[in-house]
């Protein structure tokens, strides 16, 4: 399956195009011996953010419908310097924008407040916001379009088990015939932060078919059958172990297996 990638139109050309990655550097080391973990990790792609390597920004909710989101960059690579902060104050009931205020750590140019806005919203959603409470949009830096019949899910990173994660919400379009922008939507709580920079993925995409699955159950073969098939697979498993430097046993044979199959 073929999939067209389309620059992010308000940054064209701007940010790491998405990539296959099965590694999480959080995860321990062991990790690296559970193939069908990697291959859980490896779904899709991962999406980077609409930034340069010297930008970085965080967009943090700071309750009762107020947002900060501070943009900052490092022109010389030894020092970050923050540009401007934008707050983002939601209306009575947090839905639907009555005031953005910036603040500026630069010396003041003529519409200086516009381009803040105008970079702010290169890099989120600012519409978005208060639904639901703490919810903030982040942009990617590419956007998609499958072959027919097929459809795009938007999500959050899979294994990555660093803490604190704020929850996303996942969507899911008919990316055959709507490109839709690259958007994850995630959800913060009261004095919750999220940082964002070039080099780390924002969001991980899903191509997957949108015809119906049937689903029956298997007959009483077919159950004696994968019986017998997972008894003979767990008795080659423990015949066939290895052990790392480090004291750990694994066996390699479901890598083998499917390295066999795959080659067919």
């Amino acid at each position: 399956m073929e999939v067209t990638l389309f620059p992010n139109p308000r940054r064209p050309g701007v940010g790491l195009k998405p990539k296959k990655e099965s590694q999480r550097p959080f995860l321990p080391q062991h990790a690296r011996l559970c193939p069908v973990l990697e291959a859980g990790s490896g779904l899709g792609a991962l999406v980077y953010p609409p930034l340069e390597e010297n930008e970085q920004f965080s967009i943090g909710y700071e309750g009762e419908g107020v947002y900060q989101l501070g943009y900052a960059v490092n022109p010389t690579g030894k020092k970050w310097e923050q540009v401007f902060i934008i707050t983002y104050t939601l209306a009575v009931g947090g839905i639907g924008m009555r005031k953005e205020d910036v603040q500026l750590f630069i010396p003041e140019t003529a519409g200086y407040k516009e381009t803040a806005l105008t970079i702010a919203r290169m890099l989120i959603v600012p519409d978005d916001m208060g639904t639901p409470s703490g919810a903030i949009t982040l942009r990617g830096a590419y956007n998609f379009k499958t072959e027919q019949g097929w459809d795009t899910v938007y999500s959050s990173i899979i294994n990555n088990i660093e803490r604190p994660i704020a929850p996303v919400l996942t969507i899911r379009v008919e990316t055959d015939w709507h490109v839709h922008d690259t958007e994850f939507r995630y959800v913060l709580a009261e004095g919750e932060t999220i940082s964002v920079s070039r080099n780390l993925p924002i969001g991980q995409v899903f191509f997957v078919p949108r015809e119906d699955v049937i689903y029956r159950d298997g007959t009483e073969r077919e159950i004696n059958e994968r019986l017998e098939e997972n008894t003979n697979f767990y008795n080659q498993k423990s015949e066939l172990k290895k052990t790392t430097p480090y004291g750990m046993e694994y066996s390699p044979l479901y890598q083998q297996k499917s390295r066999e199959i795959n080659k067919k």
